[in-house]
């Protein structure tokens, strides 16, 4: 099975959240929930601090533990593509999900009593169309594709970056072309 992942360029990014918004009318969700979201961190000090943008969503984990820990088959891997899917009629809202998986992606719907998460745009591009967040891009600083692609064309990109945990715990299937200062563990979450 060729895994389907995601690829960042931190360098293209500038923050505008279109990403995120476009992620969140695909998927018209309500105030509060957010499946792909953009955050700033600071890292060093005056004079010399720096910041840098991150864009994350679901990282289609190849061993996800959000679908270990399900108790109902909601979270599942799609054979065709790699992709962690959530299956809306079969969630219990347990919340297990939620609480496991080390990316904080999976988020809880109280008005629908569910937990969902980025399916990586799955019926868009069953139609031939670009995920939601990726076609939104005006920088061009996201990609989806297959994982094992995306790692060849950007061999200097990583998977892991200071604000990630230890991408031996899932393989996350995600490559990011990181600033040098996101590779620094002492950084500060920049609220807007």
């Amino acid at each position: 099975m060729a895994r389907k992942g995601f690829y960042f360029n931190m360098a293209l990014c500038m923050g505008c959240r279109t990403c995120q918004v476009a992620c969140k009318d695909k998927n018209d969700l309500e105030t509060g929930t957010i499946y792909r979201r953009v955050e700033t961190y600071e890292v060093g000090i005056y004079p010399t601090a720096t910041s840098y943008q991150l864009t994350r969503t679901c990282n289609h984990c190849e061993d996800p533990e959000c679908v270990r820990v399900c108790p109902v088959g909601a979270m599942h891997v799609d054979e065709a593509d790699g992709t962690v899917q959530h299956d809306d009629e079969t969630c219990i809202g347990c919340k297990n999900c939620v609480n496991a998986c080390p990316y904080g992606v999976p988020q809880y719907r109280p008005e629908l009593k569910i937990s969902g998460k980025c399916d990586a745009c799955f019926a868009l591009r069953g139609a031939g169309e670009e995920n939601a967040c990726v076609a939104a891009c005006p920088m061009r600083a996201l990609e989806f594709g297959d994982i094992e692609e995306l790692r060849a064309k950007h061999p200097d990109a990583v998977d892991a970056i200071a604000v990630f945990p230890d991408p031996s715990e899932t393989h996350p299937s995600v490559v990011i072309a990181a600033k040098p200062s996101a590779l620094e563990s002492e950084f500060t979450e920049i609220l807007i």
